[in-house]
């Protein structure tokens, strides 16, 4: 479990698209909804976690097989989320947090990360580094699943819980800064995606 949580919290960390929707959210609309953002991270890593550590070969095969149209898909949905983030204007004053706006966040980037079949690559990697290779038992790799969403989930508390802390203090034209800039480095992701398939 602990190399779970491990592994988990090192394919988390690192600021990408994902970090970048979950600090936007975070700041936008507190705590929850950028918590919320990770959680559908760490959902999505802990399922291509169980598909590298289950080695289900026919669902990576898969993944791998058809990486052109899951790209195609990513990097435009990354886009158009980039493009709606740079347009987008600050609220004079905060919204309400709706269980339908925790729920859309959940979900959005569940499937953001799910167009990142490089990332069962990632895992597969990481497995062997650790020594875990197809002789694990599904015991172990079940609680290696549970450590990879515990860890990732943990990453994504640490940066929301941050990230709302400075809430309060971030005006509206900090905030439309933060839009631009957000929206154009999703953007930059979503073109790299283009770039890479």
């Amino acid at each position: 479990m602990a190399k779970g949580v491990a592994i988990g919290f090192s394919i988390a960390a690192p600021v990408g698209p994902i970090g970048v929707l979950c600090i936007r959210r975070s700041l936008r609309d507190g705590m929850a909804a950028g918590f919320a953002a990770g959680l559908g991270a760490a959902t999505a890593d802990a399922a291509y976690g169980a598909v590298a550590g289950f080695g289900l070969t026919a669902v990576s095969g898969f993944l791998i097989a058809h990486r052109f149209w899951i790209g195609l898909f990513g990097g435009t949905f990354l886009c158009s989320l980039g493009a709606r983030a740079f347009l987008s204007r600050p609220a004079s004053e905060a919204a309400p947090e709706k269980v339908g706006s925790l729920a859309s966040a959940y979900a959005s980037t569940l499937i953001l990360t799910l167009a990142n079949p490089a990332t069962i690559l990632s895992f597969a990697v990481i497995f062997a580094a650790f020594g875990l290779g197809a002789t694990i038992d599904t015991r172990a790799a079940a609680s290696l699943v549970l450590g990879v969403f515990a860890g990732s989930a943990l990453w994504w508390f640490i940066l929301s819980g941050g990230t709302s802390l400075v809430r309060s203090r971030v005006s509206p034209a900090w905030m439309l800064a933060v839009n631009r800039v957000s929206g154009a480095v999703l953007i930059a992701f979503g073109i790299y995606a283009f770039l890479r398939i």
